[in-house]
């Protein structure tokens, strides 16, 4: 699950899990106890997080359950964290990206907000335009956060079976 903050992952992510027994790693969750636990924030803390995800990840792959990574997933170097990981583990690999369409109601999300994961601060809408998001180069499902929640877990449930077949 991959997308700028406020675009709508994590309840999606959320609602997905609830419906199929995935496991939902939420990267932002993992910094956010990095940060309870007195580290200073820093770039570190927050490769630190993708890492966790990464390993926790792998022993529920190992463990035969499925898994979802909720995080922005915004560069080539996390994107490959998760190409390996389900290479090395031998499991199937759903790219699904979420947006906003609507510039302004996603600004007024991230405005609107408190910070979701204490400690962690929440972005700031300058945050969320001046963040690194690349291009993605490979096959994704791409969701509007906008769309009705049911509408998009269909949609990735579509997705997963098309692809799985």
């Amino acid at each position: 699950m991959a997308g700028l903050p406020g675009t709508g992952k994590s309840e999606l992510a959320q609602a997905l899990s609830r419906r199929l027994p995935f496991v939902w790693l939420r990267v932002d969750t993992i910094e956010a106890s990095l940060l309870k636990a007195g580290v200073p924030r820093s770039f570190e803390t927050g490769l630190a997080a993708y890492l966790v995800a990464q390993d926790l990840g792998r022993e529920h792959l190992r463990l035969g359950r499925d898994v979802v990574i909720d995080a922005v997933n915004g560069v080539e170097a996390a994107r490959k964290m998760w190409r390996d990981l389900a290479e090395e583990c031998r499991s199937d690999r759903y790219v699904i990206e979420v947006t906003c369409s609507d510039i302004g109601e996603h600004r007024r999300r991230i405005e609107s907000r408190g910070a979701p994961t204490p400690p962690l601060p929440a972005p700031t809408w300058d945050d969320v335009l001046h963040r690194e998001y690349e291009m993605w180069v490979e096959p994704t499902l791409t969701l509007d956060g906008l769309r009705p929640l049911p509408e998009n877990v269909s949609r990735i449930l579509r997705y997963i079976g098309e692809r799985g077949s």
